[in-house]
């Protein structure tokens, strides 16, 4: 049993915790909401109505593809090559150089039936708007690193909400909601029972959301290490100008890792590989291995196999992170479960708010008030 001036301090704690990142955690609820049925939003309101000009044709091959793309940038190195999941589209990204900054970078989708462009999806709408204010607040790192420290006080207050509330949940039977007495009563009780009840998913979300705020430091980490070790063994040779077959590499990838999918490919001198190397990043089929990605490094002038890298454990917890954070990895029925439970994190925070301003004396809110235990 905790001693009063345990319980105390552990108070302080959940309400200094509470009071600076409310407000933060308030407005990373209220944007979630939305975000965690993104995809299903998209398709309601006609975001990408493209069709594929030969639905059941043959397929360009990656360096067809290729091609293409750089034929209509004429002087530009390619950077990278992904995949759409759910169309026949493959989206080759160029710049003027390999290095060249987000800034410089052309995207182009192509229908790989057909070669054609495909019009790009609409950016800047609201959902846009959302994404940008949930990850960053429109501040970049700055800003993803300040959410990431709201957090970290977050779960904080949550952890030392559970402690102060153990000592009051033995007056009560659990669950108990006194709406016959005072309103600030009533809504400690709901701010506690609602609390207790969400505390494992609040937790969950929490922890993700501070993870991925450090995806940034996590890639550059990787880059830093893995990627300057392979490239030590070709220090003084110059970058490789003519790329042997895109299409080779990915093969040579799947034979290395048989059983996975091709995610994207980064090219010679882009961040993702080194000077010398395709980086042919592929990931498994299951809902959790599907969001594992493992890259195999081809040797970009010969098309041999150099190294199959296995991703560090942080970068492999940033990747399953993403999708527990938004319940994007069971369907619709976890992502309304997850609304619900998002809904219910903020009727806690507020209440929270709504018990700290109805309260005139410096104490606690987690603590009972005087009047309910008479």
């Amino acid at each position: 049993m905790l001693k009063p001036a345990t319980i105390r301090a552990w108070s302080l704690v959940h309400k200094w915790t509470s009071l600076i990142c409310t407000l933060f955690l308030l407005m990373l609820c209220v944007t979630g909401l939305p975000l965690i049925f993104e995809h299903e939003i998209d398709d309601l309101t006609g975001h990408d109505n493209w069709r594929p000009a030969n639905p059941g044709g043959p397929l360009m091959t990656y360096d067809q593809v290729l091609e293409t793309a750089l034929a209509r940038q004429p002087g530009h190195a390619p950077i990278f090559m992904s995949f759409d999941t759910d169309r026949p589209v493959v989206n080759v990204t160029s710049g003027p150089t390999a290095d060249a900054p987000e800034a410089k970078m052309f995207f182009a989708p192509i229908d790989q039936t057909s070669g054609d462009g495909v019009p790009p999806t609409p950016a800047g709408g609201v959902m846009d708007f959302i994404l940008q204010l949930h990850t960053d607040m429109f501040l970049g790192l700055a800003g993803m690193l300040f959410l990431g420290a709201m957090g970290l006080l977050f779960t904080a207050s949550i952890v030392s909400g559970v402690v102060v509330y153990a000592p009051f949940m033995r007056r009560l039977r659990f669950g108990t909601v006194r709406a016959s007495r005072s309103p600030k009563v009533k809504w400690l009780d709901y701010h506690n029972v609602l609390g207790a009840v969400t505390f494992a998913w609040v937790l969950v979300v929490g922890v993700t959301g501070v993870i991925n705020t450090l995806a940034v430091p996590i890639t550059d980490s990787w880059k830093a290490t893995a990627l300057k070790d392979l490239a030590a063994a070709y220090q003084g040779k110059a970058m490789t100008t003519r790329l042997a077959s895109v299409d080779a590499a990915v093969r040579t990838a799947q034979a290395a890792m048989p059983g996975m999918q091709v995610q994207f490919v980064a090219f010679p001198g882009s961040g993702y590989s080194t000077d010398h190397h395709y980086a042919v990043f592929l990931h498994g089929t299951t809902p959790l291995t599907q969001h594992l990605a493992r890259p195999a490094l081809i040797d970009a002038e010969t098309g041999a196999l150099t190294a199959v890298q296995d991703m560090p454990l942080l970068s492999k917890t940033l990747s399953l992170s993403q999708p527990l954070h938004f319940g994007d990895y069971g369907g619709l029925p976890l992502k309304v479960l997850w609304a619900i439970l998002d809904l219910l994190t903020i009727v806690v925070l507020g209440s929270g708010v709504y018990l700290w301003l109805a309260s005139g004396r410096r104490r606690s809110v987690a603590f009972e008030p005087k009047e309910a235990r008479s």
